[in-house]
């Protein structure tokens, strides 16, 4: 009996789970406002607000406080500005910032990403790019009705894949 290669699994293959682009802002009202107005410039969608889970009176946040706002684009939605974001970055990420099923890295200045202009209202804000990953048939653990199982192997994905894919598919290079 012959077994195929990984590769040429369609269930081993690898696709973008989800990108969330998240700016903290601490306890400051108007940065808050900011934030919301340049995620939506970035992505087109409505951003939530995040909100605190604990007190922090070093930095004067209460509980239930708005501390910043984030944005989760889900799918194949997410490719072309996965692609920009990475652009922003030069196309380098650090090797710490690779991790099983996804990257992580952070833009300085929302000026560095291609197409987006500086705004005096806004001001300079950077922001954290998270970027996850996952492979076919994971939904049949995730589903409600007839749950089935997914082995580890299966649902995680080694730092080494992500490199490849990420090589392959937005020519990023781990630095």
């Amino acid at each position: 009996m012959m077994f195929m290669d990984n590769s040429a699994n369609p269930m081993r293959q690898m696709r973008i789970n989800k990108l969330v682009i998240n700016i903290g802002t601490g306890s400051d009202e108007g940065q808050q406002g900011n934030a919301r107005r340049l995620l939506e410039i970035i992505t087109g969608k409505k951003p939530a607000n995040e909100i605190s889970r604990s007190r922090n009176p070093a930095f004067k946040i209460s509980k239930g406080q708005k501390i910043g706002a984030f944005v989760t684009i889900r799918g194949d939605k997410a490719r072309p500005l996965i692609a920009k974001l990475f652009d922003a970055v030069d196309n380098k990420v650090s090797e710490r910032a690779i991790t099983e099923n996804g990257v992580s890295f952070g833009i300085k200045e929302y000026i560095d990403i291609s197409g987006i202009k500086y705004d005096p209202k806004v001001g300079m804000l950077g922001m954290n790019v998270n970027v996850s990953f996952r492979r076919n048939g994971l939904r049949v653990a995730l589903r409600k009705r007839r749950r089935g199982h997914v082995p580890v192997s299966h649902r995680m994905v080694p730092k080494e894949e992500v490199k490849q894919f990420l090589s392959k598919e937005f020519k990023v290079e781990a630095v």
